[in-house]
């Protein structure tokens, strides 16, 4: 039994001492963490838009693309690689089109060939393409997010009048 007296008396004695203050936390003690400011790689990462994706039977760019026009942007960033981290490297106001050439393969983001200038003739991607390859230019070229993208089809933007006569005739009454 004295043993046990012993025991007893030792806890009560190692209750004893000056209290602790608790933090707002609930009582953690170890310090936040706080990630160290460093430059991530991915701000670094150059991925190239490849042209001839869908082989040499079809053009080097495959479809064409425009900015979506959203309430409260006025332009969408292009980016340096597929990834939102990466360096921007030009911006597009809403409206703006271009060629949709590669994306990525959860569809996430398109690479994007463009010409400031508005002549999309002088990019020289509707040719087709003898091999996949990155895209050497004379246009800019980069990555979008495919979200801001509203693909348009390849026919010139504005078609040509529909002339009056051109109606189709009513059909013959039958007898």
């Amino acid at each position: 039994m004295t043993a046990q007296r012993a025991l007893l008396l030792l806890l009560a004695l190692s209750a004893c001492g000056e209290r602790v203050a608790r933090n707002e936390t609930g009582g953690a003690t170890t310090p936040p963490y706080v990630r160290a400011e460093t430059n991530s790689l991915l701000a670094e990462a150059v991925q190239p838009v490849r042209v001839g994706e869908l082989g040499p039977n079809f053009s080097a760019c495959a479809a064409r693309g425009a900015v979506r026009d959203r309430p409260g942007a006025a332009s969408v960033v292009i980016r340096a690689a597929p990834f939102e981290a990466t360096r921007e490297v030009d911006r597009l106001p809403a409206g703006a089109e271009f060629f949709v050439c590669s994306r990525t393969h959860d569809q996430r983001w398109f690479g994007i060939v463009y010409d400031q200038g508005g002549d999309e003739m002088r990019c020289n991607v509707t040719a087709a393409a003898t091999r996949r390859r990155a895209y050497p230019g004379p246009c800019d070229s980069g990555w979008v997010a495919s979200a801001q993208v509203r693909l348009i089809s390849g026919v010139p933007h504005q078609l040509p009048p529909v002339a009056v006569d051109a109606q189709v005739p009513p059909p013959a009454p039958s007898a």
